[in-house]
């Protein structure tokens, strides 16, 4: 099946007009994988919204950033990571590294309990976000 080129191609291809290739936009999201585990044992769904409530909030909150929209622009070629953390520990280590660094995410808190559970970056090309997330495993 053939394709035509749509708007998100364009504009990704205009902000990577001095490369080669086009850049892949890419959100990129990190779950606490201690959550699965005793003694919290939290069941595979729980996790899995963890992760949606914090994927959302990351695209609602960045909605106006030229490298969200283009990720929207075609909701059939959205791509999402998803990498463990070991513990809060080095989720909340990792928050504070992207804060440091002006890299836009966001920590989703559980709630009433404010346990944090995941961090969901807004969508952007891999090679800006590769150094603060390569120590990550992806979530198995």
């Amino acid at each position: 099946m053939h394709r035509a080129v749509g708007p998100v191609f364009r504009v990704v291809r205009k902000m990577a007009a001095s490369r080669a290739e086009p850049q892949v936009l890419v959100q990129y999201l990190v779950l606490r994988k201690d959550l699965s585990q005793a003694p919290f044992s939290w069941p595979a769904g729980a996790l899995v919204a963890q992760a949606c409530h914090a994927a959302t909030a990351a695209l609602h909150i960045h909605r106006d950033h030229p490298d969200t929209a283009a990720y929207l622009q075609e909701l059939g070629r959205m791509r999402k990571v998803v990498l463990e953390a070991p513990d809060e520990t080095t989720l909340k280590e990792l928050a504070e590294t992207l804060q440091q660094k002006n890299i836009d995410h966001m920590l989703w808190l559980e709630q009433p309990e404010n346990i944090p559970t995941c961090i969901a970056l807004r969508p952007y090309p891999k090679e800006e976000v590769n150094q603060y997330l390569k120590k990550f495993r992806l979530f198995k």
